[in-house]
């Protein structure tokens, strides 16, 4: 299975995302041998009468998708209980481990991490400096379960390809013949994330063909607006900015050439200051909602995986916004038949040029 990570994706997340560990069934987890269970003391697990979450995030916090989707559920919970949270973002990963040890020196219960590229902020874990910190990934490419951490996942081939799939719905509706995916850099996550995208896009309009690039920054709107107009030149007819701050600016380009759009991780199906045709849903957000509750009620457990399934699980999954006849119906059916391994979205891909 390929995990996902979602820095846009990671990105993306995950999509995602490479094994670190085979899920025993829907909405389950998977432990590492001899990992802890439940930490004594969350959620206050320093014991300073006071619970402190301390995030850390490679994009941007604000950009009205993936990235914010993991900040907001966390303040949204801490409001509810009293908590405090410490936000740090749009950190570059070589400094994802001394940002660490300075969230641990302010006393931190908890350590989330929104995105795998920042994966290396767990190496931390261990020093003295960051004993008795908890911490949680919204795990994907290169996650190694310890005893240390706990994390969510989930499969970046299933998504990406249901988000393909949909945009085949969209491309043969509009009678294109192109599509185009922008993302930031050529990373292992989202050439995967390209390669499921673009294989279930072909299961709809085999003919089709994806124009793919890679501007090398999630955030870089200006980056973004220029791969945008190239492919928007070339006649695209659907486009997916895989991508974090710099989704808004692509999807205001393909607003005004009347090209339909995909979102890069959060439903934003009904929202005013953009139109999507399609949302691809597979926020960090959604999944971190599950682990704070277990961090309040004392259960979250280091050491674990808890997955999530296309088909399966209430998210991941995608939506037409304004489907037409029985488009979402298809889409629907695509997703039960990968959750329940009738399309083995591995094996396709896999073996996908």
């Amino acid at each position: 299975m390929k995990y996902q990570t979602r820095a846009a994706l990671a990105a993306l997340l995950v999509p995602a995302l490479l094994v670190t560990g085979c899920a025993k069934k829907s909405g389950g987890t998977t432990a590492q041998s001899g990992a802890p269970a439940a930490t004594k003391g969350q959620p206050d697990v320093n014991g300073d009468g006071k619970v402190v979450i301390g995030i850390m995030s490679p994009g941007d916090t604000h950009d009205h998708g993936y990235y914010e989707s993991f900040v907001d559920e966390a303040n949204t919970f801490a409001q509810q209980n009293s908590w405090k949270v410490i936000t740090v973002d749009k950190i570059n990963p070589s400094e994802a481990v001394n940002q660490a040890r300075n969230l641990c020196r302010q006393h931190v219960d908890l350590i989330a991490i929104g995105a795998s590229e920042l994966k290396d902020a767990l190496t931390a874990a261990p020093e003295p400096v960051c004993q008795g910190v908890n911490w949680y990934i919204s795990a994907g490419v290169g996650v190694v379960q310890t005893p240390y951490f706990a994390q969510s996942k989930d499969f970046v081939n299933e998504s990406l390809y249901a988000a393909g799939y949909a945009a085949g719905l969209i491309l043969k509706q509009n009678g294109g013949t192109k599509a185009g995916y922008i993302t930031g850099p050529e990373l292992d996550f989202s050439k995967q994330a390209a390669k499921a995208y673009t294989v279930g896009l072909k299961a709809v309009v085999p003919s089709a063909s994806v124009i793919t690039t890679y501007t090398g920054d999630f955030n870089d709107s200006a980056k973004a607006k220029e791969a945008a107009t190239a492919q928007l030149a070339k006649g695209v007819k659907v486009l997916y900015p895989y991508l974090g701050g710099a989704t808004d600016a692509v999807t205001a380009l393909a607003n005004a050439a009347n090209v339909p759009v995909l979102t890069p991780g959060t439903d934003r199906c009904t929202d005013p200051t953009a139109k999507y045709a399609i949302s691809v849903i597979f926020s960090p957000g959604a999944y971190f909602a599950a682990s704070l509750q277990d961090f309040k009620a004392g259960t979250l457990k280091m050491g674990q995986a808890r997955v999530f399934h296309l088909g399966k699980d209430a998210y991941p999954t995608v939506k037409i916004c304004q489907p037409q006849g029985d488009q979402q119906q298809q889409l629907n059916q695509v997703m039960q038949d990968i959750g329940s391994g009738k399309i083995n979205v591995d094996a396709i891909i896999g073996a996908a040029k």
